[in-house]
């Protein structure tokens, strides 16, 4: 009964993504529409905006979307916490701070290999930090309040870090970092995207792969180990996965916070705990909230564009302070 009621909310919500992408390549301070595109021919200015410019940012969104709740959902569940979040904990701090690095650094790559260096700095900043958030929930610091405030620790260093950085930037790199800093998919082109996808598609493959170890680890690792998981490795692997992830949306659009927090939320309340089906769910309720940010962001105050990493805040800030009322009982754990 649960898997077909499922199914049908996977299934509407792959049929709600698809009809938002097409609408939001769509949308800009120019209005599109297949109809025009279909008669003014793949030579036309309109068919250069909608395939050069419109339908890359859609395919970004949709990917930095899923990759940020896909993480956050896996972080719940491995820390058996709700308010385990890459933006909370501080792991897209440490990604952002690696990121930073190599940019005041120049560090330059030829070709295509260019593009991955945001995208290693990233994963290595982020790992760092998950690695150490982990460590820490295994001796005495998994209560709630005890990992916020080791985030809130975590997230006030590596701001002051990169802080400095900014300090030390040149003109160009400091409005880099800024705009990058508040979360923006303004530089979304096709290598971009294609950089992005090689490391997000196959990590979600292979967390969805561990969906059935992640139900056993929320019993205990005690039990999943007599359950047949061996709880390190599946540990390990959930952690790799987690913070490849979050290393790939960083590295492309910035800090975009609490799409990990907000949509594992909604989508645990409507599905249940099972992760054979929170983690697909999660994956495209993320794609679709940060797709309507993204075009909400580029739309409202046209021909500006608004970072898209203010608005999900608009959202995940209150949603984050109900959370903690509604916890406010177990807070002292």
């Amino acid at each position: 009964m649960m898997s077909a009621r499922a199914l049908r909310w996977l299934g509407i919500l792959l049929l709600l993504l698809l009809a938002l992408a097409v609408s939001a390549a769509n949308i800009g301070a120019m209005k599109l529409s297949l109809p025009m595109l279909w008669h003014a021919g793949t030579d036309s200015s309109l068919w250069q905006i909608w395939y050069t410019i419109r339908l890359p940012r859609v395919l970004l969104a949709v990917i930095v979307g899923g990759a940020l709740a896909l993480s956050g959902c896996v972080m719940q569940g491995l820390f058996r916490n709700p308010l385990a979040d890459p933006g909370l904990l501080g792991i897209s701090s440490g990604a952002a701070l690696a990121v930073a690095f190599s940019i005041v650094m120049s560090v330059s790559l030829p070709g295509i290999f260019a593009l991955y260096v945001p995208l290693l700095a990233a994963f290595i900043g982020s790992i760092a930090v998950t690695v150490l958030i982990f460590l820490l929930s295994r001796q005495g610091f998994s209560g709630l309040s005890r990992l916020l405030l080791v985030g809130i620790a975590i997230n006030a260093l590596c701001g002051a870090a990169v802080g400095v950085l900014s300090w030390v930037s040149t003109d160009q790199q400091l409005r880099q970092l800024s705009l990058w800093g508040m979360g923006t998919l303004a530089s979304a082109q096709w290598p971009t995207v294609l950089v992005c996808a090689s490391v997000v598609l196959p990590a979600m493959v292979l967390v969805q792969r561990l969906a059935g170890r992640l139900n056993l680890l929320q019993l205990g690792e005690e039990e999943a180990h007599y359950l047949g998981v061996d709880v390190p490795r599946t540990q390990r692997y959930l952690l790799v996965l987690s913070a490849l992830l979050v290393a790939a949306a960083v590295s492309v659009s910035g800090i975009i916070g609490f799409i990990g927090l907000v949509v594992p939320h909604l989508m645990r309340f409507w599905l249940g705990g099972d992760h054979r089906w929170l983690l697909p769910s999660s994956l495209l309720s993320g794609a679709i909230l940060l797709l309507i940010s993204d075009t909400l962001a580029r739309t409202l105050v046209a021909p500006a564009e608004m970072p898209v990493g203010l608005l999900t805040s608009l959202i995940g800030g209150p949603w984050f302070l109900w959370l903690i009322l509604r916890r406010r009982g177990g807070m002292n754990g």
